[in-house]
């Protein structure tokens, strides 16, 4: 409520995003999908176009997209945070050049393996968006695009990791 008694309106309280979440199972062992979602030569068969990415706490690197309509490429800066082997990975994108990133200059991205079977159960989870400095509109769409292209990125991830597994 605002000091007048009324509710505040979309322009004055920003919208409070839930974290953007994907999960699925993939029909390959856990140290399979660690590689397939840790080294960059597998990142870029089912993520990004260029992948400088080493997972070691702090190292910092990016992710280039190219956009299949435009064929328009996007570079983006990633540090990686945390690694447990075969557990869990997580790593702060977003974040301009030179900026320690940070909760509100940064979103944080991370995957949760588990054994299921013979196969892996991949979590990922995006947080910190609703921190960003960016209005309203432009956090929607960003979570809108984000659930989207998770799903289809994972899509491509639970195609390509039994494939790998067989190299």
């Amino acid at each position: 409520m605002t000091t007048t008694g009324r509710r505040p309106t979309l322009e004055e309280e920003p919208a409070v995003h839930e974290p953007i979440e994907r999960e699925i199972s993939i029909d390959a062992p856990v140290d399979v999908v660690w590689r397939t979602v840790t080294e960059p030569e597998e990142i870029s068969r089912w993520f990004a176009h260029e992948v400088d990415l080493v997972a070691e706490p702090g190292y910092e690197g990016s992710l280039t997209f190219v956009n299949e309509n435009t064929e328009r490429a996007t570079t983006f800066n990633v540090t990686v945070q945390s690694v447990d082997p075969e557990r869990t990975f997580s790593y702060r994108w977003l974040h301009d050049t030179g900026d320690e990133p940070r909760d509100g200059n940064s979103v944080l991205v991370v995957f949760t393996l588990t054994p299921e079977g013979d196969g892996t159960r991949l979590r990922v989870v995006e947080t910190g968006v609703e921190r960003m400095a960016w209005p309203a509109d432009e956090r929607d769409r960003y979570v809108r695009e984000h659930l989207e292209g998770w799903s289809t990125f994972l899509g491509r991830l639970r195609s390509y990791a039994p494939r790998s597994a067989a190299r």
